[in-house]
């Protein structure tokens, strides 16, 4: 069955302007996407509206559009459909109302994998970085990614080369869900060396996004208009590694603007790939995260963190009362220690040292010698 008339009126509202374009989102919103897109085909609109589409109205590729699209398994995704992310992009539309340009929600999306876009947008978090990332960074990428996709948590990204790549490798390796954001065409076979791991994002249960129609290239200017994208989709974006000016930095900027989560991961003093992460935690842009742990506790998924943080592992003395364990920690190993010096060393009362001392030594902590106590081996 070919795409509906509300699709391909949609189809046609995204090629015949280049994103993000207010004043045509703002008419597609008041006339609907059937009666906009035949009112910009006749020209039949506000000045704004004609100035931005004049160019490309006449481009009604919708067809072809739709042909290409299924040869790469593709399908087109509006608001008005079910799976449409509509609670994580009403941060753009409110962003819109407090004055942010780039606060534009695009007109509809195009989707390789079969997950429903509005689920795996639930409790995503971006993951980004330099293209030129390090060791350090590839590290804490892949760690960060992987630990996040065990927990359930969707790990959103660019497909770019360097930090971005690596995070949507990470969560595969986890076998957990993770989306890639273009800056093209989900046909451009860009970056050419990521063509078979997007191939596997959106066989594996994730998904491949993009708002450019089919045979869209790449180009500088797209992949900043993507960014806010990353941003809106997730409940916050990380940035692992990023120089003072970056795409990375970029996104998370859009993210700060929209009202979501900046995280930023510390680096080497001396690193200039940590350069703009230090810019972001200096300026109080970015919250310092270095777990996981620290980062879903960042974005609120407080239950995720909970059930899934491992239990820190407990001492023995971890039951001791206060007096307790200043008592115990006293003792020396291999010498006694009488109850006089073990009250100066502790700053424990004396009658309290003495009260203490034998319950130490019922519960294991402590042996009683012909000059004193000392600490039992085992327990130290």
């Amino acid at each position: 069955m070919g795409p509906d008339e509300l699709h391909r009126a949609r189809a046609y509202l995204l090629r015949v302007a280049e994103p993000p374009v207010p004043a045509l989102v703002a008419f597609v919103a008041e006339h609907g996407p059937v009666d906009a897109a035949a009112r910009v085909r006749r020209g039949d609109c506000p000045s704004d509206v004609v100035k931005a589409t004049e160019a490309r109205r006449a481009y009604d590729f919708v067809a072809q559009d739709f042909a290409r699209a299924a040869a790469a398994g593709a399908r087109l995704v509006v608001p008005e459909d079910d799976e449409w992310p509509a609670w994580p992009l009403l941060s753009l539309d409110l962003a819109a109302r407090r004055g942010v340009a780039e606060a534009v929600p695009p007109l509809a999306l195009w989707v390789s994998g079969d997950v429903p876009l509005g689920t795996v947008a639930d409790r995503a978090v971006a993951v980004v970085g330099a293209r030129a990332s390090t060791n350090y960074g590839a590290h804490y990428a892949a760690e960060f990614s992987h630990g996040l996709a065990t927990r359930g948590v969707p790990v959103f990204s660019g497909a770019a080369y360097g930090i971005d790549g690596i995070a949507h490798r990470g969560a595969l390796a986890a076998s957990g869900v993770t989306v890639a954001v273009l800056g093209c065409a989900l046909d451009a076979g860009y970056p050419a060396g990521h063509v078979a791991l997007l191939d596997r994002i959106a066989r594996s249960g994730g998904a491949v996004v993009s708002e450019y129609p089919p045979g869209t290239p790449p180009a500088r200017h797209r992949f900043l208009v993507r960014n806010r994208l990353i941003a809106a989709l997730t409940e916050g974006t990380l940035v692992v590694e990023a120089g003072r000016r970056s795409g990375a930095r970029n996104t998370a900027s859009t993210a700060g603007a929209l009202g979501k989560v900046v995280m930023a991961l510390p680096g080497p003093a001396s690193s200039g790939m940590s350069a703009g992460c230090h810019a972001l935690i200096r300026e109080s842009r970015a919250t310092l995260v270095s777990t996981v742990d620290e980062i879903l506790e960042s974005v609120g998924l407080f239950g995720v963190a909970e059930a899934s943080a491992p239990t820190r592992p407990k001492r023995p003395t971890d039951r001791l009362g206060p007096d307790a364990l200043r008592t115990y920690e006293a003792l020396a190993v291999r010498r006694d220690r009488s109850d006089a010096e073990i009250a100066t060393e502790s700053g424990v009362p004396l009658r309290t040292v003495r009260a203490l001392l034998p319950e130490l030594e019922i519960d294991g902590f402590a042996v009683r010698g012909e000059a004193g106590w000392r600490r039992r081996r085992q327990s130290a």
